[in-house]
C-alpha cells in the first residue's frame, strides 16, 4: 500500500481532442492501483481540455474509479457537436461574425463574444453532467487536498491558477503567474479550454480569460504550490527529449499548418522546458551536500516525477479519421484535412473513433510501464 509519505500530484495538460489520450492513461491506472484505494491523487491540476478531465476526477474525489468511468463514457461517445456547434447554420453564423470582427478592427462591441466556433454545447454538457458541489465534499472528507484549473488573463497577461482545497493552502504570486483560491465552477473550465480565436473568452471576476496553456511558463508549478512532492504528468505531445524530424519542403505553409504549429507551441513546448528545468534542479540538489544546502538556505527540494506521453504521433492518427468531421467543419478546415494541416485536425477532431483510438493508445502506453508507475505511486 501507499506508505503515506508522498503526496502525488496529477498534472493533466491541454490539447483539445488530444486529451482523450489522458483518459486511456487514467483507465489503466484505475485498474492497476489496489481496489481499496479511493483516490491515488490527492492533488489534481488541469489546464485547457485537461481541466475538464481534472474537474471530473475532483468531483469524484472519493471514488477515482467512478470518475474514470464517467470520463470513459463521455470520451468514448464524443461527437464534435457535443463540444461546438457543427451544423451549417451555426458554423456560418459564427464564421461570419468572426470575419466581421476582423474587418471592424477586432471587435463588434464591448460585450460581443467573437470566436471561430460556438462552444455552447460544451457549456451545456458541463453544467448538466457535473456536480461541482461534490468537490468540497471530497476535500472535507480528506480524499482530496486540492484541485486547480489554470487560465490565461487577456488583460493582465498572467497565468492564473484558480484552486479549491484545504484551508491551510496559501495563494502565490510569481512572475506572470498567480494562484487564487476560489470554488471551481463551469466558467473556469470553459475559460481554461477556450482555444485562442477558436472558442470565446470567458469573463471571471475582473477580466476575460482564455486557454490556460497560453503563457503558462511553468505547467507543473501549481501542483508543487499545492503541496505535491511527486508528480505524474500526462502529456499529449511527443515524449520528453524526442527530437522532431526536420524535412525539406518547398511549398509555403498553409494557414492550417501555421495554426497547428501555434497550437503545438501553446500546448507542448512549455511543458518540455519546465520538465527539463525540474530535472536540472534535481541533479543540482543531488550533488549538493545537505550541509551546503542548509548553509546557503536552499529552499528547493528534489521532486520525483513521471511523464506519460504518446508513443505515436497523434496527428497521424487523426488523419485516419478526418472523414468523420461534420461536413460544415470539414469545409471550414479544408487545409487541415491535408497532410501538412494534420496538427490542427488532431486538436479539433472530437469524434468517437479518433477519441477511442487515443484512449486505447494511452491505456497501452501506461500498461507498458505498469511496474515502474505502481512503484512510483507507492503501491
Amino acid at each position: 500500500m501507499n506508505d503515506g509519505r508522498h503526496k502525488v500530484g496529477l498534472v493533466l495538460t491541454g490539447g483539445g481532442a488530444r486529451a482523450a489520450y489522458q483518459v486511456g492513461v487514467l483507465r489503466a491506472i484505475s485498474e492497476l492501483v489496489p481496489q481499496d484505494v479511493r483516490n491515488p491523487f490527492p492533488i489534481i491540476c488541469g489546464t485547457s481540455a485537461g481541466a475538464v478531465n481534472a474537474a471530473v476526477l475532483a468531483a469524484n474525489g472519493n471514488n477515482f474509479r467512478r470518475g474514470v468511468r464517467m470520463l470513459m463514457t463521455v470520451w468514448k461517445n464524443f461527437r464534435a457537436y457535443h463540444v461546438y456547434r457543427a451544423d451549417p447554420i451555426g458554423v456560418l453564423a459564427n464564421t461570419t461574425q468572426w470575419l466581421m470582427a476582423v474587418l471592424a478592427g477586432g471587435g463588434l462591441g464591448r460585450k460581443t463574444a467573437v470566436s471561430l466556433l460556438d462552444n455552447s454545447p460544451l457549456s451545456e454538457l458541463l453544467r448538466n453532467r457535473l456536480d461541482f458541489s461534490t468537490i468540497q465534499a471530497s476535500i472535507d472528507s480528506g480524499d482530496l487536498t486540492a484541485v486547480s484549473i489554470t487560465c490565461s488573463g487577456y488583460s493582465s497577461g498572467q497565468s492564473v491558477t484558480f484552486y479549491q482545497g484545504v484551508p491551510e493552502l496559501q495563494p502565490w504570486n510569481r512572475a506572470r503567474r498567480i494562484g487564487i483560491p476560489m470554488a471551481i465552477a463551469p466558467d473556469h473550465l470553459l475559460a481554461s479550454s477556450a482555444l485562442p480565436f477558436v472558442f470565446p473568452a470567458v469573463h471571471i471576476n475582473r477580466e476575460y480569460f482564455g486557454d490556460g496553456s497560453m503563457r503558462q511558463i511553468a505547467p507543473v508549478s501549481p501542483a508543487l504550490h499545492l503541496g505535491a512532492d511527486r508528480l505524474l504528468i500526462v502529456g499529449v505531445g511527443r515524449q520528453l527529449g524526442q527530437q522532431a524530424d526536420r524535412t525539406k519542403t518547398d511549398g509555403y505553409p498553409s494557414l492550417a499548418q501555421i495554426a497547428g504549429h501555434c497550437l503545438n507551441s501553446i500546448f507542448l513546448d512549455s511543458l518540455e522546458v519546465d520538465l527539463e528545468r525540474l530535472q536540472r534542479i534535481n541533479r543540482t540538489l543531488a550533488i549538493m551536500p545537505p550541509e551546503a544546502q542548509a548553509r546557503n538556505a536552499v529552499s528547493m527540494r528534489p521532486v520525483d516525477f513521471r511523464l506519460v506521453s504518446p508513443s505515436e504521433e497523434l496527428e497521424r492518427i487523426a488523419m485516419n479519421f478526418k472523414q468523420e468531421l461534420p461536413p460544415a467543419i470539414r469545409f471550414l478546415l479544408y487545409g487541415a484535412l491535408r497532410r501538412r494541416g494534420s496538427n490542427l485536425l488532431s486538436y479539433l477532431l472530437f469524434e468517437k473513433s479518433y477519441c477511442r483510438a487515443l484512449i486505447q493508445l494511452g491505456y497501452k502506453d501506461t500498461m507498458a510501464r505498469k511496474d515502474d508507475l505502481l512503484a512510483f505511486l507507492g503501491y
